[in-house]
Formats: structure tokens, sequence, C-alpha cells
């Protein structure tokens, strides 16, 4: 934790509030700075209202926690940030970020929501570029280096792709397929085996004048789709414990 860089938040997961983490990573004169979800159990007393749904506010710890981490202050000084997204419960962020005017509080939900494009770019890695198959292949430390040197290259370069993509058809990266353009680098890569190199470039620029084969349809981030148990299905009908000593007869 305290290697993080000057100058940064580190968002981190939500109802994460591990307090010798979180004073590590702090630090106002460095400008290091983080920011969670508060747990529905945390507590907290009010002390100067920045805003609607803004406060600052102190946050109290049992006994117990506070003879687990001796070091720890009574009370620690931090922003609560209240909203509440349609379709959702209200939730709470909490971050040492203090300015209100510096930081208002809508930027702050929507850079802890953006989080998710992480989320998105480790499904990449694990589900295209790995394709399920996390393991590594090398024995060594040294290997070890050498393949995750590799995969974050490679992924890069997909991710570089994009960009120009995005570039050319006049749309955000975050419209392009990540899919789309491994599969065009793959591609390229049989081509340039298969070609001789000077007719290389010239079927290159082919293949990358259909642009519409990368660009994904915007986003509708207004659809709701709430978390529910699947049910599995079945014609028999679900077995009940019985009480002791009571036999069931056909009739």
């Amino acid at each position: 934790m305290a290697r993080a860089s000057d100058d940064s938040l580190c968002i981190v997961d939500r109802e994460f509030l591990a307090v010798r983490c979180l004073s590590a990573i702090e630090d106002q004169d460095r400008n290091r700075h983080w920011m969670t979800r508060a747990k529905s159990r945390s507590r907290w007393r009010t002390v100067k209202r920045l805003g609607r749904g803004d406060e600052l506010v102190e946050l109290e710890f049992s006994d117990q926690t506070r003879r687990a981490n001796p070091e720890m202050p009574e009370r620690w000084l931090v922003r609560a940030i209240r909203y509440e997204r349609p379709g959702f419960q209200p939730q709470t962020l909490l971050t040492s970020l203090h300015d209100h005017k510096k930081f208002p509080a809508r930027e702050m939900v929507a850079l802890y929501h953006e989080r998710w494009e992480l989320e998105l770019g480790f499904d990449e890695v694990k589900t295209e570029l790995l394709e399920r198959e996390e393991a590594l292949r090398s024995k060594t430390p040294r290997g070890v280096a050498q393949d995750l040197w590799s995969l974050g290259l490679l992924y890069n370069l997909v991710r570089l792709e994009m960009e120009q993509i995005a570039v050319e058809a006049g749309v955000p990266p975050t419209r392009i397929s990540f899919i789309a353009a491994l599969q065009f680098i793959q591609n390229c890569w049989l081509i340039c085996a298969a070609m001789a190199p000077a007719r290389i470039p010239r079927k290159l620029r082919r293949l990358r004048q259909d642009l519409s084969q990368f660009i994904l349809p915007p986003r509708r981030s207004e659809r709701l789709y709430p978390r529910a148990v699947k049910i599995k299905m079945s014609a028999y009908p679900k077995k009940r414990s019985q009480p002791a000593g009571l036999m069931w007869k056909r009739a």
C-alpha cells in the first residue's frame, strides 16, 4: 500500500474498510487518496454537511477493533457521499478526498462506477486471450515473468489497435469490440506469414476499411438486470424432511 503513486486515487473493493491498509494509502501531503463503498453496519458521526448527501464524518470503531489494531486512531475523519441509482438500494461511498468543491459528489459517484471497466478488462484477458486457461506454462520465476510480460504486451497491442480504430471511426474506445480487434490482429499475423511482403500493407488497409465490423452498439446503461437465483426445473416433487417415527403410506 505504501507504494501507491503520488497524486492518485485508489478505488478498492466494495465494503473494504481495513483501517491499516487504507491509512497506509492516505497521505494528504503527497495527494494520495482512497475510496470504497461503506458497509451497511458502519457507524459514524456527522461533523460537517458539505451538500445534499455529502458530509464529513468521523468513523467510530468498536473496542474489539481497536484492541486488534492498537495503532489506529479512536476516530477517523472521512467523507461520506450518499446516493441512489434507479432500481438499486441507497449506497454510501467513503473517501479521503475531503474537498467537495474540487471533487464534486456527482463526479465521485460516476468515477466509482467506472471501475467496472477494469473488471471488463480482466474478463478480456482471461476469456479471450487465455481462453479460460489461466495457468502459466513456465516453471521458473524468470519464465513466469516472461509469460506475464508477453501477456501484458499482447493485451496492450490489442488496446492500441482499438484506440486507433476509435479515432478513425470517431467513437469512444469503449465502442470498439475487443474480440473483433483481437481477431483482426490474428488475421494480420496469418497474412504476413502467407503473403509476399510487398503486398501486406495493401491487404491490411483493405481489412481496416470496413470499420463497422469493430464498432459496438451504444451502451444502454439505463437497463436493469436484478440479480436472481435460477431454480432447477424438475418433474419430480421436492423431497421434504419427515418427523421421526412417522411413516408415509400410499393411498
